[in-house]
């Protein structure tokens, strides 16, 4: 096939850092590990050694020594970022039936990975750090597969011949559970002393400044990623020296201190390190703050953030959105100036991947801390909610992109709280367009979770009959419609017909889609009288308010058309079965699912013209 003739490529997102440092007894390990056939292999350390450098490293040199060899590279931090790689994976290969919603894009690229006609490849699992992503439990399970079934991540993690897997982790467990034994798993410590002093001259532009290299190095507890901060910090000081540098670092130690022992997480699991690299961040948060306050302020903004896949679109966007009018162009300016900071920190990284950029997620979270003691925590999060209020679109296939892309950032929004009225409103505008995302892509059990949050918070800070709640409880509505729930999905849709019938009047268009949606779920049980008077009431009104022509209205005809052909056909067949029990009723003849419920047309009817104005009320909203 044709896919098997196209040259072998690497999707690492990362160059090779000219300022790496080699460390032969790893690389040596890992070469070794990963050598054989189905091999699989795990770097294991505390955040900030360096695990990923030598993955990308490792990556780089398998791709110059044999370059027929695919090299893979996948985020892991969560779910819905392991699945955009496999589905980016999927494009790149051009996979047949990668866009047909029905096709599990995870087991089609699985299955092109077990395949050895296409060739070696190595694929580098980075950041699987958290156990539930790859081995969710039933109980609570964030996201269930497409399908709706309970498979795992690591079910997609083939064992073939002729491919190999390297993990980087900061979880042992994790790292076991995904490589099946103890001896496959490689623990990172930090660097010795002579490659700490080799990584501080390769990162310090002036080389003469290096009297303390030795006690720096043990302050920072010779952490790659410590030195490296540390490094970036001296160089933008114009006169700043490491015993400069050293003294900064001790006089806010116990200042510090405290913070780290506040609420520290995976910190926790070396404190020596962490101690270290916390306290950089802090010099390096402090500075930036100093110097330039915009850019603080954008790196705030960043922290609330998913590490990886950070839509520098989005940052520069709500920058020119805070601009007086006229300064757009100069808001454009600032924001370059203040990345550039940021990067120049090395507190975020550009990737290969256009308009993205990522933060380490432990400098997110020392971030956070850093905030929280300022009292900035809750305002920075606050500007994050209200920026993805207005950023997550509705779920709406033609936004499906948008939403993966920036489904991974909300994910920490979906089960929380937010400080104030106005942000729960903001919250539930969120929560309502991921509860649509969710039904559209056939996920009705995060979706109906979503929604229920959504109505919840929705009635909470909105009130019974907001526009906005009564949305939120359509959309529930049809998340448990399409799981048979039909008691429930009825007494909701109920209860938005008459809220809309209250708030907006009986002829209101958005009232017609409730009615419609009604009449809909009571055909699909068979209930076609009632459902007649429905249908008739919605294609009456759709007429009067949009006009004949009009693609609602000419749904709202077509399917109470087919309702009363399928209405028709069933007393047909009544009429000419006998009858072995009078208690037999008619709505239980059994048939084949209508034609409007085929799976082509589905898109087209539930998930098409009738959530257009759903779509212009949220944007309203939003706005």
């Amino acid at each position: 096939s044709s896919t098997r003739k196209r040259e072998p490529f690497s999707t690492v997102p990362f160059a090779p850092d000219p300022d790496f440092v080699d460390r032969p007894e790893l690389l040596a390990w890992i070469r070794a590990r990963c050598a054989g056939p189905g091999a699989r292999a795990a770097l294991v350390g505390l955040g900030g050694v360096g695990k990923s450098q030598l993955a990308i490293g490792y990556a780089h040199s398998i791709r110059d020594a044999t370059p027929h060899t695919y090299v893979l590279w996948v985020h892991a931090g969560t779910r819905a970022r392991f699945e955009q790689a496999y589905r980016s994976l999927a494009d790149r290969l051009a996979l047949p039936g990668r866009h047909d919603p029905k096709t599990d894009v995870l087991r089609l690229v699985t299955n092109w990975l077990c395949d050895e006609a296409n060739g070696r490849w190595t694929m580098i699992v980075d950041n699987a750090d958290d156990f539930e992503t790859f081995f969710p439990s039933r109980a609570h399970g964030q996201y269930e597969p497409l399908e709706g079934a309970s498979a795992s991540l690591a079910t997609y993690l083939p064992q073939s011949r002729n491919g190999s897997i390297l993990v980087t982790s900061r979880n042992k467990d994790a790292a076991f559970k995904l490589v099946g034994n103890y001896n496959y798993i490689k623990e990172v410590r930090v660097m010795d002393e002579s490659q700490g002093l080799q990584l501080l001259r390769n990162k310090l532009h002036d080389t003469s400044a290096e009297k303390g290299a030795v006690n720096l190095l043990r302050a920072l507890n010779h952490t790659p990623l410590a030195i490296t901060q540390a490094a970036a910090y001296i160089n933008r000081r114009a006169r700043m020296t490491i015993l400069d540098y050293l003294a900064e670092f001790h006089a806010n130690d116990k200042k510090r201190e405290s913070l780290l022992h506040r609420d520290a997480g995976d910190l926790r699991r070396d404190a020596s390190a962490s101690n270290s690299v916390v306290t950089t961040w802090q010099i390096s948060f402090e500075r930036i703050r100093q110097e330039r306050p915009s850019a603080a302020d954008l790196l705030s903004l960043m922290s609330f953030f998913n590490p990886q896949g950070i839509p520098e679109s989005i940052l520069r966007k709500s920058r020119r959105a805070a601009a007086e009018p006229g300064y757009e162009d100069e808001a454009d300016d600032v924001f370059i100036e203040d990345f550039d900071i940021l990067r120049a920190y090395s507190l975020i990284a550009e990737t290969a991947e256009p308009d993205t950029c990522e933060m380490h997620a432990l400098v997110q979270f020392c971030t956070r801390v850093w905030l929280s003691s300022s009292g900035e925590a809750e305002r920075w999060k606050g500007a994050f909610i209200e920026l993805m209020a207005r950023e997550f679109p509705t779920g709406e296939f033609e936004n499906w992109g948008r939403c993966q892309q920036l489904l991974p950032h909300v994910e920490s929004l979906l089960d929380g709280e937010a400080a104030t009225d106005e942000l729960l409103k903001a919250l539930a505008q969120i929560l309502a367009n991921v509860g649509w995302y969710m039904w559209m892509k056939g996920d009705y059990k995060a979706g109906e979770r979503i929604a229920r949050k959504a109505v919840a918070v929705g009635e909470r800070v909105l009130g019974l009959d907001n526009e906005l709640t009564l949305t939120s409880v359509s959309i529930l509505a049809l998340v448990l419609r399409d799981q048979g729930k039909y008691g429930e999905a009825e007494e909701l849709c109920r209860r938005a017909l008459e809220g809309y019938e209250k708030e907006l009047g009986e002829r209101h268009p958005d009232t017609l889609i409730s009615v419609y949606n009604l009449a809909y779920l009571l055909h699909k049980q068979e209930r076609y009288e009632e459902a007649s008077e429905l249908y008739q009431r919605a294609c009456d009104g759709f007429e009067q308010a949009l006009g004949p022509q009009h693609p609602t209205t000419t749904a709202c005809l077509n399917y109470f058309s087919a309702m009363q052909q399928e209405a028709t056909q069933a007393r047909l067949e009544q009429s000419q079965e006998p009858v072995h029990n009078d208690r037999t009723p008619v709505g239980d003849v059994v048939r084949p699912e209508p034609r409007s419920e085929s799976a082509s047309s589905r898109q087209g009817h539930k998930k098409g013209s009738m959530m257009a104005r759903w779509k212009e009320r949220l944007r309203r909203k939003a706005s």
